[in-house]
């Protein structure tokens, strides 16, 4: 089954009125960044920065505390206001409420010192995402509370092969679910074949990852 990149499908039109009701009530609680507290925060992946060499090209702190699931939330591709991102030629992942789905990702524990690195991948201060807080569940069923970041005038568009290939390397290193890693493997792309900087960054970390444990 593939991954749509669109999510106007998700919702009855019935229910429409009693789902924004409760959408209004349950949605994650916008954060800012001042709200963090303590030396640490917990923060779920689910794009490009489920791979480890990823998120640490500009957070180096980050270290893999847990695999967890968002309940009641869809994984979806697309780019702030309809523009393509430059790092990856194509859409971005972001999450839409979709009431019975799901989106599995990665708990990282990070020093707050790289919140602010964080924040500005993510584009904070351009208002492309906003940082929100989330309670999600680990396997065994217990709750965390984390930071993640939601896309602001979401137009939905595919990702390019590379994006694909970034998110997919990360569930597999990480170990996600298996039935949702095959959902990641069947994401549709925008087949984009040309160069990107982030991906000569990505695949020489990975080589110095690999000749490590030689």
């Amino acid at each position: 089954m593939k991954l749509s990149v669109h999510s106007n499908n998700c919702v009855p039109v019935l229910f429409f009125s009693m789902l924004m009701l409760w959408f209004l009530a349950s949605s994650p609680k916008l954060v800012m960044a001042s709200s963090v507290e303590g030396d640490y925060f917990l923060y779920f992946a689910y794009g490009s920065n489920l791979l480890k060499e990823r998120l640490q090209v500009h957070n180096p702190s980050a270290t893999f505390h847990s695999v967890a699931r968002l309940q009641d939330y869809k994984l979806t591709f697309g780019n702030h206001k309809g523009k393509p991102s430059s790092t990856w030629q194509g859409g971005v992942a972001t999450m839409v409420k979709c009431p019975g789905d799901e989106v599995w990702g990665v708990v990282w524990k990070m020093s707050t010192s790289d919140l602010e690195s964080l924040d500005m991948q993510e584009g904070v201060n351009l208002g492309i995402y906003s940082p929100v807080e989330i309670t999600v569940f680990k396997e065994t069923g217990e709750e965390l509370t984390c930071r993640t970041y939601l896309m602001n005038e979401c137009i939905f568009a595919a990702p390019s092969p590379p994006y694909k290939k970034v998110i997919t390397l990360g569930a597999e290193q990480n170990g996600l679910p298996y039935l949702y890693q095959k959902k990641l493997q069947a994401i549709e792309t925008n087949n984009y074949d040309g160069p990107l900087e982030i991906m000569d960054k990505l695949s020489l970390a990975l080589q110095q990852k690999r000749k490590t444990k030689q």
